[in-house]
């Protein structure tokens, strides 16, 4: 028998990729591995096919959903078939019920059927301000939309918790008093073991003394891929032994790829052992991204010992303590990059150190204290 049977319910999964995605996707593993029975709720956004299959000892249910937003907004689609589904899902029964983010209409699902089930659920936010898309108008109607689902969720009195700190703070904007933080996480060991060995540096002709810059992330306005594109060409960097490299892809690949110069290169879409190898190479992360819940290519960096700068958002407080740790910069504006930059290059002593004390942060995210931290709100709530 197992210890406890718990339903998670994720907009998105593997195989579509993402924060959320790996966030669920582990731990489901490190439930099932603790001899529980764990059932994950998801949509069918890439194609698989809607039904109910083990994945790996994981149940996972994939629902009928048109995937709009290149499947990163699945809407239901209403159909026998889903009915099916969540009718066989409801004839089970589970000790706890976890729901990821609060915006989706999928999230509305997960909350709906734990009240079914007698069960106060667990609604974990990935956020840290509204959602953006670049355009004013668009990001007002996205605004509104989330004030609304927002209030649609509360009807269901789920336990809020933030996916960090500023997470958790952030859902005092909606008048939600977060009940505390299930951080995200990290194997740091293993991350750095799966690193594929390619030669980020020797491929991209990038000598071994540079200062390697890297980003790794969608190609998306709201990341600050415009700010890093501007920096790559401001004047203050030019003569300066310095490379920014850009991993990724998303609507502003073109532009990225047009954008490709002395300081700049694109080294496309890379799987998780491609990113832990160039990871390791860089001498810091740049995410001068608008919102975060808790970056997973945080700690990423952070396990290969490559040192964060980053806005104020999500966990990066968390993850730079202090000044030893990274740099966190004021805003987005590729003026705050390049200033970044160069105090790194003017001290080169800075990136040992910095290097030094991630490594050794990234320890502290580990998925059994998450998972610690999951079980007790599951069982508790």
């Amino acid at each position: 028998m197992p210890a406890h049977s718990y339903a998670l319910f994720s907009a998105l999964f593997p195989p579509h990729m993402g924060g959320v995605e790996k966030f669920t996707a582990n731990v489901a593993r490190l439930l099932l591995e603790r001899g529980n029975s764990v059932t994950v709720v998801t949509n069918d956004s890439e194609g698989l096919g809607a039904g109910e299959r083990d994945e790996g000892g994981v149940n996972v249910v994939r629902l009928p959903c048109h995937p709009l937003v290149s499947g990163r907004m699945p809407l239901p689609r209403p159909c026998s078939e889903r009915s099916e589904l969540l009718r066989a899902l409801s004839s089970q029964r589970f000790d706890g019920v976890l729901v990821n983010a609060r915006f989706y209409p999928h999230s509305i699902t997960g909350l709906r059927f734990a009240r079914a089930q007698g069960l106060r659920p667990v609604l974990l936010d990935h956020g840290s301000a509204y959602l953006s898309f670049g355009s004013p108008a668009l990001d007002l109607a996205v605004r509104r939309y989330e004030d609304v689902m927002t209030a649609l969720g509360r009807r269901y009195e789920p336990a809020y918790y933030g996916i960090s700190e500023r997470s958790a703070a952030w859902l005092g904007h909606f008048g939600i008093r977060a009940c505390g933080v299930i951080p995200n996480a990290i194997d740091a060991a293993a991350y750095r073991a799966q690193a594929c060995g390619r030669d980020f540096r020797a491929e991209l002709g990038i000598s071994q003394d540079a200062l390697l810059v890297a980003f790794v992330g969608r190609l998306i306005p709201e990341k600050g891929v415009r700010q890093l594109l501007d920096a790559a060409r401001d004047p203050r960097l030019m003569g300066r032994d310095v490379a920014f490299v850009l991993a990724g892809d998303g609507p502003l690949a073109p532009e990225v790829g047009k954008a490709r110069s002395e300081l700049l290169r694109w080294a496309g879409a890379l799987d998780a052992p491609d990113v832990a190898s160039l990871l390791l190479q860089a001498d810091a992360l740049c995410l001068p991204t608008r919102s975060e819940g808790f970056s997973t290519v945080l700690l990423e960096a952070a396990a290969c010992g490559c040192s964060p700068i980053v806005t104020d958002v999500g966990g990066a407080r968390e993850v730079v303590a202090g000044p030893e740790f990274g740099r966190i910069i004021a805003s987005m504006s590729a003026d705050e990059v390049v200033r970044a930059v160069m105090e790194l290059d003017d001290d080169r002593s800075l990136v040992s150190l910095r290097s030094r004390n991630c490594r050794e942060r990234a320890e502290l995210f580990s998925w059994d204290r998450t998972v610690d931290a999951l079980e007790r709100a599951l069982l508790t709530s």
